[in-house]
């Protein structure tokens, strides 16, 4: 679950409005001209389809608010792919995803899941021909509707006749999300060579481009395993282990190869709405704590609740596509309790006020000084800002895009008061 199941109703009805658009425009990505649908949004044949279809979808929960098509033709399929989607981060979403995977199971998926959607036409210009002929293996597809995001972008789990999960594929359609799923591949190919101490990291097992997109598709992690208590020290520690993973260096803030790339990107987004003031305050805070002595090391970039499991043996992290060498020590750290905090307060401000305040106690793990705590914490800040603006994120339609409405206004306050 992501911070949009908390949001308000308003903000719910929006976010649903746009992923049924959204669904549209997945389909027509993955099932391009000659194929055609029948039972999505805009659809117009209404019904009266003659021919074999060559995909089959339940859509789940319903077409007005699509978060998951997954196979129609197989029990077995269907519920294996509902049950290993996604991270239930609350009782409430367990419970409802559990029942629609009885459902499934049971055969009375038709009482929960009303909505069907059928594809026809040439299976060779299908994202499943594709798949079949670079895999070597005949797999079904479940198709991941995301929440409005710059950064969105199709999202495949391939599941073999047994119910197996085999993998999970991405789809770059746009520049931004191009750029990231080839940041991605590099990075896990980059990471399956690194010893990261009690963490699990998907292994790539196809990368290419399919009509123009780029994909990547990477091994699943065995998510469906039983759970283990992850405790504080537990969890800053395998953050530790990314930090470390890749090497670290010391030096100054204002003369380290950090500061002069965050100044690029700054310079890129000045342009955009809260863009200069941003930079402005990101200045100031290089000129009140430049000759501050840092270290720096790797961070995966959105480590969030919903991007880990916590098992016995290991945490198993995915979406790496943010992964980053040369950064301030403890940023995974100081992310996690933002965007942990996020989705729980609806005061967005609030939740950066406090992941600010607990820097020194969050950043104790990875040695950084206690003087040095705060700098870092408003660099972490200085530098998601940078990411939203550069993403489009408020263009995008994202819950929390406009940085104007609770990031920037903490961010500047604590900068001015900084000593």
């Amino acid at each position: 679950m992501s911070p949009v199941a908390t949001a308000p109703a308003h903000l719910r009805a929006r976010d649903a409005q746009l992923r049924a658009a959204y669904l549209r425009e997945v389909l027509d990505l993955l099932y391009p001209a000659p194929c055609f649908t029948d039972g999505a949004p805009g659809d117009d044949t209404d019904g009266r389809v003659a021919g074999t279809a060559v995909a089959d979808y339940l859509v789940v929960p319903d077409a007005r608010r699509p978060r998951l098509l997954v196979p129609a033709r197989s029990r077995r399929i269907a519920a294996a792919a509902v049950r290993r989607y996604a991270e239930p981060q609350s009782r409430i979403a367990k419970l409802k995803r559990d029942a629609v995977v009885t459902a499934l199971r049971s055969g009375a998926s038709g009482l929960l899941l009303r909505d069907r959607i059928r594809v026809y036409g040439p299976d060779a210009e299908t994202i499943d021909g594709y798949l079949r002929r670079v895999l070597g293996a005949d797999v079904a597809l479940s198709i991941h509707i995301g929440p409005a995001r710059a950064n969105r972008k199709p999202v495949l789990q391939l599941i073999a006749r047994d119910g197996r999960t085999v993998g999970f594929g991405k789809m770059g359609t746009g520049p931004l999300t191009r750029r990231l799923v080839r940041a991605e591949t590099s990075a896990l190919q980059a990471l399956s060579h690194a010893v990261v101490d009690d963490v699990t990291i998907p292994s790539v097992l196809h990368s290419g481009e399919w009509r123009g997109h780029q994909v990547l598709i990477q091994s699943a992690l065995p998510v469906w395993q039983p759970r283990a208590p992850l405790s504080a020290e537990r969890l800053a520690a395998a953050q530790r282990a990314v930090a470390l993973c890749c090497g670290t260096s010391k030096g100054w803030l204002s003369t380290s190869p950090y500061w002069s790339e965050l100044r690029e990107r700054l310079a890129g987004v000045a342009d955009r709405p809260d863009g200069a003031a941003l930079a402005a305050a990101a200045r100031d805070l290089a000129a009140r704590a430049g000759d501050t002595d840092l270290r720096f090391g790797s961070w995966h970039g959105d480590w969030a609740p919903w991007n880990m499991a916590a098992l016995a043996g290991s945490l198993l992290v995915w979406d790496w596509e943010r992964f980053t060498l040369g950064v301030p020590m403890g940023f995974d750290a100081l992310h996690y309790e933002l965007q942990r905090r996020i989705q729980t307060d609806p005061d967005a401000a609030a939740a950066v006020e406090r992941t600010v305040t607990r820097a020194p106690r969050l950043l104790a793990p990875f040695e950084v000084p206690r003087a040095a705590a705060e700098l870092t914490a408003l660099l972490y800040l200085i530098d998601l800002a940078a990411r939203y603006l550069a993403d489009r994120q408020a263009e995008a339609g994202a819950r929390l895009g406009v940085l104007g409405t609770w990031l920037l206004p903490v961010l500047v306050r604590r900068v001015e008061a900084f000593r």
